[in-house]
């Protein structure tokens, strides 16, 4: 192990969430997303937070979000967004999209965003056909990874020069790098046609001369873009 790295575990990690500012409402969608049986596909509140101040630094007004689940990462953003900023969130499940509602409507962000049941590949082509390609300042990934090339191709579409897309789950549970670091549990969950998809990308972006990018160990590992 580098001597400058360190295994954010245990009291490590106690000690990076004491320092967290998650509102209320966030707090409590989090915890009913945990009694899902799909919770895993929750963000953590660490990433939340990360995403909410790269939205602010950023002064982003237009953002796009692919997979929202019950909402938590859209909450995030919405909050961060201008009142007059607008987030497009994509999925289809119809029941997780409850859940988001009642918490965006409490939250006072409803208004910003604006959610598109259905698959995402045809939402973001609608998009482009309308005219929205090189309009969003902020693309957040977040859905199924066999797509995810296909997803990314498009958020490049419709993302400004200089705009930053966030693609999740770039290191899946370790899975990129050795399929046998998943436990039984995520093995069952995460085929071999995620983990190669996963491959393919990550190793897409590394040379892809259209884009600057980062990949950062947050959370289960995220691809930081920017749009040359």
């Amino acid at each position: 192990m580098d001597k400058a790295e360190i295994r954010f575990s245990g009291k490590v990690r106690d000690y990076l969430l004491s320092s967290l500012r998650e509102p209320e409402i966030l707090q409590r969608l989090r915890a009913e997303t945990a009694r899902d049986p799909h919770a895993i596909m929750q963000i953590p509140p660490e990433q939340g937070q990360f995403m909410s101040f790269l939205v602010k630094t950023l002064g982003v007004r237009q953002a796009l979000e692919i997979g929202t689940y019950t909402g938590y990462s859209a909450l995030c953003i919405a909050l961060a967004l201008p009142d007059d900023g607008r987030l497009i969130a994509c999925d289809i499940n119809e029941g997780w999209a409850d859940i988001a509602g009642r918490y965006w409507q409490e939250a006072g962000v409803a208004h910003k965003i604006d959610f598109r049941f259905g698959k995402a590949l045809r939402t973001l082509d609608g998009l482009v056909k309308s005219g929205a390609a090189g309009s969003f300042d902020f693309i957040f990934i977040d859905a199924d990874k066999v797509n995810y090339d296909a997803y990314y191709e498009r958020s490049l579409d419709l993302l400004r020069p200089g705009g930053v897309m966030v693609i999740d789950n770039v290191l899946l549970f370790g899975a990129v790098a050795d399929k046998n670091l998943l436990d039984a549990d995520l093995g069952a969950r995460i085929g071999d046609a995620d983990i190669e998809a996963m491959r393919k990308l990550n190793a897409k972006i590394s040379r892809d001369a259209r884009i600057d990018q980062t990949m950062l160990p947050i959370a289960d590992g995220l691809t930081l873009v920017r749009k040359r």
